[in-house]
């Protein structure tokens, strides 16, 4: 199968037309609800959206080293053709809903994750405020590599997805109506995804299709405007510190716990389930001095 064409780089002039026509519309009509655009949330959402262009570069070597050997090793193999596109597109759906989903719940994956989410801000922009990090959502694909899949054609519809996604950041789109609500992610069900209230914590994964998360038990509705950002937000606009803050929280954790189960679990628990990291205090027996 040919190289792909770039559907992201493609895809640049639009989304950059789309930007403004936020912009120009959160200044006209402004909603005092909403938190619009701030310049430098805005900058640090577009320095690290190109911070992650360049550095993909460098991660897709190892990745499409890896593929290509599992593609090579299966007897399988997957033809594209008019009635295997739709499937395939499903099932990188399907996976992507679940490396998703990891990226949230193991916090070693999080640490690559929780850039996209560390603006206090939901607009167009925020869709581009993506890590510096991306091997580890590489594994999540596997299967559909082993599959037959070509690589190439994971990569296009890895990009297509990534694209649909774009315009779902936004407050200035309310609720679709109901077909397209119950089938897609939407802009409504993504604000559900970036808020950070209890209710919405942990919610709507999906990248194309919202019916993953109706079917695995992790959808919620918009009832409520979502408060954006981080349950603990980091307060900076440097983007390296944006790209590597949480690992840094690891490293600090990692060197204050005490034992090898509480590591492990500073490492792969969610990151709202952190065990203590000192030693609960022994009870004294009766007549020793505590």
């Amino acid at each position: 199968m040919p190289n792909p064409p770039d559907v992201v780089l493609w895809s640049i002039p639009a989304f950059v037309l789309l930007t403004v026509v936020e912009m120009v519309s959160c200044r006209l009509r402004p909603d005092s609800a909403a938190a619009g655009y701030e310049t430098r949330d805005t900058a640090t959402s577009i320095a690290m959206g190109l911070g992650s262009l360049v550095l993909d570069l460098i991660w897709k070597v190892p990745i499409v080293a890896v593929y290509t050997a599992v593609y090579e090793l299966t007897p399988a193999r997957v033809p594209v053709l008019w009635w295997t596109v739709p499937l395939i597109l499903l099932g990188q759906d399907f996976l992507y809903y679940w490396s998703h989903r990891g990226h949230h719940v193991v916090r070693i994956l999080w640490a690559c994750h929780v850039v996209h989410h560390s603006s206090r801000r939901f607009n167009l922009t925020t869709a581009v405020r993506q890590p510096w990090t991306s091997l580890t959502v590489w594994p999540f694909h596997l299967p559909l590599i082993a599959c037959g899949v070509h690589p190439a054609m994971l990569a296009l519809a890895s990009s297509l997805n990534l694209v649909y996604q774009f315009w779902v950041h936004t407050e200035r789109i309310g609720r679709l109506p109901r077909p397209f609500e119950y089938l897609l992610n939407t802009p409504s069900h993504h604000r559900v995804h970036h808020g950070s209230q209890g209710g919405y914590l942990d919610r709507n994964f999906g990248g194309v299709l919202i019916v993953w998360d109706r079917l695995f038990g992790s959808f919620a509705p918009e009832t409520e405007r979502p408060v954006f950002g981080l349950t603990k937000n980091i307060d900076t606009h440097n983007p390296l510190r944006v790209a590597t803050h949480e690992y840094a929280a690891i490293a600090r954790d990692l060197r204050a716990a005490p034992t090898w189960r509480i590591r492990a679990g500073v490492v792969f628990r969610g990151p709202g389930r952190q065990p203590a990291l000192t030693l609960p205090a022994t009870t004294p027996t009766p007549g020793q001095t505590p």
